[in-house]
């Protein structure tokens, strides 16, 4: 049963059954879950909130199983003398540590109260805090509401006047109201120096640093988690503030790469170039990284694309997803255009900027002549631009996303338990109306536009097989991808002699991700 609870309740007394609460005690513990794929570097999430409480006089300590891989001693001892546990949570095998974690945790320290927030407890609080080893889960922005439930828990007072969570009482769950989103400018800065870069740095080979100039998107895609989370709000820190911060954390820590983690980073274009600019001017050099929709860098000129070149940026991402209009109707892109993926490309070839295009298919209402159209599409851009490389991914029934009705009416098996999410990772299918033959055909067709990609990009220093290979399979391979002709593929049988294909890349950097392994 959920009761939601009205804003002006009365603090009740602690339950039976509920968590209780540590008097007295002030300390925090933070935990990141292992995760597929390269770490960015230190979870900004919980350096965030960490910032926060320590602001305010909590002793933090962050668990990340990326670095720590004895982590469920590790947040057992850390936790003894703890208020309570934080535990961030992504949709997919995120979800297997996590679980864990707060087992081990309860088995422990039965009264401990445990903590869930992120992106997935955000969209699925109900289902998640209906777990018997979960006691609160907080919604969205979790800076403050952290931050209350640990000064409750420390002060001996309840949970029930705290904005922004589902909570439970004697078994029954719980809603409170929902919190007014704070400008993210107001928050303590994260707590970067409890970050351990040396750790994270042979994870990747490189100081990596994860930040955010902003979150939130203007855009409301029918299959984005971000626009049900953040609801279309552009939050941001000005442009002195960036690179102020950049430029101290870069000196400090020695950083060679950062990685925006902002859902649209030019969605202001003068502030998006002011940042760039003062970079520039600061003299400080290191890479960056970002997402963007390639309608906001359209709007720049090349001048302006080459100032963000000067200051460092390596990677720019774009969610494009399809070619087909009808496909981008469907999604609800109606701002992205194909004519902005070309110039999009050009403008970033021209300023030596690499590309990487998100590819989704298996889109509800996709035909085969749409993932053609897409296919073709983006290979005669690649062919044309040698900088643009693709991250192919088929469509995942996130939680919460706003067509979820439309898919149960076609089948899809919405997961009734936190567990169940567990196997909803990126590009694992779980599309009832994409099987067999049709499947299968468009795996070929992913392999072979791959490679596509990689006959036309030239690398400097590149192996003779390579070499050879590359110029053996560049026409053959053109014509499979335009005709869409892909019987007997002798091409993807000598491809493989050389090396796997990459089949995705993350969005953020560019880089090549694992299909199943967990890299942490």
């Amino acid at each position: 049963m959920l009761n939601v609870l009205p804003a002006s309740a009365i603090r009740p007394a602690p339950a039976h059954g509920s968590p209780r609460p540590s008097p007295g005690r002030n300390k925090v513990v933070l935990f990141y879950p292992p995760y597929d794929g390269p770490p960015l570097g230190a979870p900004l999430c919980l350096l965030a909130l960490a910032g926060v409480l320590r602001d305010a006089g909590f002793r933090v300590s962050i668990i990340d199983a990326c670095i720590h891989k004895d982590y469920l001693q590790r947040i057992v001892a850390e936790s003894a003398d703890a208020v309570c546990v934080g535990i961030s949570v992504l949709t997919g095998p995120m979800i297997r540590g996590a679980i864990a974690a707060a087992k081990a945790l309860k088995a422990s320290r039965p009264e401990l109260p445990v903590v869930f927030g992120g992106w997935h407890p955000s969209l699925e609080p109900a289902q998640t805090v209906r777990e018997p080893y979960i006691d609160v889960v907080v919604r969205g922005q979790g800076e403050l509401t952290m931050l209350e439930l640990a000064q409750a828990f420390s002060q001996g007072n309840s949970v029930g006047p705290i904005a922004g969570i589902h909570w439970k009482q004697d078994g029954e769950i719980i809603e409170n109201p929902e919190r007014t989103v704070a400008p993210i400018g107001t928050f303590a800065p994260p707590a970067y120096d409890l970050a351990d870069f040396d750790a994270y740095e042979p994870l990747n080979g490189h100081r990596k640093l994860a930040y955010a100039t902003s979150v939130g998107c203007p855009y409301a895609c029918n299959y984005c988690t971000d626009m049900v989370v953040y609801r279309r709000r552009f939050n941001a820190y000005d442009a002195d503030r960036v690179v102020g911060e950049l430029v101290d954390l870069v000196r400090m820590y020695r950083i060679d790469e950062v990685a925006l983690l902002d859902s649209n980073f030019p969605v202001d274009v003068k502030r998006a170039l002011a940042i760039a600019r003062g970079i520039v001017n600061s003299g400080v050099r290191f890479q960056w990284t970002f997402q963007a929709s390639t309608d906001f860098l359209c709007r720049m000129t090349q001048d302006e694309v080459q100032l963000l070149a000067d200051s460092g940026v390596k990677v720019m991402g774009f969610g494009t997803e399809s070619t087909s209009q009808r496909v981008l109707k469907l999604m609800n892109k109606r701002h992205q255009r194909v004519d902005e993926m070309y110039e999009t490309a050009r403008k970033a070839h021209v300023s030596g900027i690499k590309i990487n295009f998100n590819l989704i298919f298996g889109y509800p209402g996709e035909t085969e002549e749409d993932r053609v159209l897409t296919f073709q599409t983006m290979s005669d851009i690649v062919e044309r631009y040698n900088n643009v490389q693709f991250s192919p991914n088929l469509f995942t029934p996130y939680p919460g996303i706003p067509i979820w009705p439309q898919l149960r009416e076609l089948g899809v098996q919405e997961p009734q338990t936190l567990e169940e999410w567990i196997k909803l990772p990126l590009s694992v299918n779980a599309l009832p109306w994409l099987r067999g033959e049709e499947l299968e055909r468009l795996k070929r067709m992913t392999e072979y536009f791959l490679l596509n990609g990689q006959v036309h990009r030239r690398h400097e220093k590149e192996p003779l097989k390579t070499a050879v290979l590359r110029q053996l399979f560049k026409h053959t391979v053109s014509w499979r991808v335009r005709s869409s002709h892909y019987g007997f593929p002798w091409e993807l049988w000598a491809s493989r002699l050389s090396g796997p294909l990459a089949s995705r890349r993350s969005l953020v950097t560019g880089q090549e991700l694992p299909d199943q392994a967990a890299a942490c």
